[in-house]
């Protein structure tokens, strides 16, 4: 037996044997390339919010059910055998009005009560509805952003921004809806402007207080003296931390400005008769829900709200979920 100790230290080590077998061992041999590749990740921030989605089950089946009916609602017209959402249909045999007809193999949802076909008003208001959702959520989360990051990084604004913000958020909203929808024409442009007005506050609010929590973090504090510009330290270094917070508010906002046109126009404010929308239908069977034979004309249009709302609900809170990097593995 052979005693092994250390040259420096002095210290005995542990009697190895005489004889070890050279065939349980063999010398590794150093690899540049293979040391560089220790390091290397593939990981990708949206392929691993996708592969996380896509495990919310739920969320996927609603993705698709509102896929479908999006994809429908804007190609319906174009099917063939589509009637007019406006025309007016007359019975050729007896030149009479086909008023609240209930559904059959002609009207598939039936007619409403001066005769027009409601499957074809449904998915034209459907398609008013999604625009005026879509454009203002659109508008209410940029505007809301920018306003938000300003107000949270900027010192010198924060007084004059804070002060805006009290006024326009001490008035409630639904006198704003009223005051411009009395001011402005009613109209396609008049219920967007009028949604936006104040749609953008609660997201400004939240932006703004995220970004005061970490503005002065130490990879900012470098930025700043490396003399970063303010846009890119918050293009690049305060917003990806609030990508699901913007998605979340972006996928609920769509639906709640549909729920307002719908408060709109029940009201009296909303788009014109003529102009087919979800919240004129609502209102056109509301009128009539008393009559039992009748109560499709309402039942119809608000299961297309409901599966609207929904889904977009499931898909903003599973995404945000998804979004959040330390939901990935």
């Amino acid at each position: 037996m052979s005693d092994v100790s250390h040259p420096d230290s002095g210290l005995l080590k542990k009697p190895l044997p005489e004889a070890i077998d050279p065939d349980l061992f063999s010398f590794a041999e150093f690899d540049k390339n293979a040391g560089e590749r220790i390091g290397y990740s593939n990981y990708s921030y949206w392929r691993s919010t996708f592969r996380v989605f896509k495990k919310n089950k739920v969320a996927v089946v609603a993705f698709w059910i509102l896929a479908v009916l999006l994809v429908f609602t804007f190609v319906q017209p174009l099917l063939p055998g589509q009637n007019s959402p406006t025309k007016i249909n007359i019975d050729p045999a007896t030149g009479v009005q086909i008023r609240n007809r209930p559904p059959d193999s002609t009207y598939w949802f039936g007619t409403n009560s001066i005769g027009q076909d409601l499957w074809a008003r449904i998915w034209s208001g459907t398609r008013t509805s999604l625009l005026i959702g879509i454009i203002v959520g659109i508008i209410e989360v940029v505007f809301g952003i920018i306003y938000g990051a300003l107000w949270g990084y900027v010192r010198k604004l924060d007084r004059a921004l804070t002060e805006i913000y009290n006024v326009l958020n001490n008035i409630p909203t639904t006198i704003i809806l009223l005051l411009m929808a009395y001011i402005l024409r009613p109209g396609f442009r008049t219920m967007i402007i009028a949604m936006c007005a104040t749609g953008w506050l609660s997201l400004a609010r939240f932006v703004r207080n995220q970004i005061v929590i970490i503005r002065d973090r130490e990879y900012n504090l470098a930025s700043r003296c490396l003399g970063t510009s303010t846009g890119r330290i918050i293009t690049h270094n305060l917003l990806p931390y609030l990508v699901s917070v913007i998605m979340l508010q972006t996928a609920l906002s769509i639906p709640g400005t549909i729920g307002w046109e719908v408060f709109l126009t029940y009201i009296g404010l909303g788009l014109p008769v003529s102009t087919p929308s979800l919240g004129n239908l609502v209102n056109e069977g509301r009128l009539i829900m008393m009559a039992p034979e009748l109560r499709y004309q309402l039942i119809f249009p608000t299961i297309v709200i409901s599966v609207i709302t929904i889904s977009f609900y499931l898909l903003g809170n599973a995404f945000a979920d998804a979004s959040d990097p330390r939901n990935h593995v």
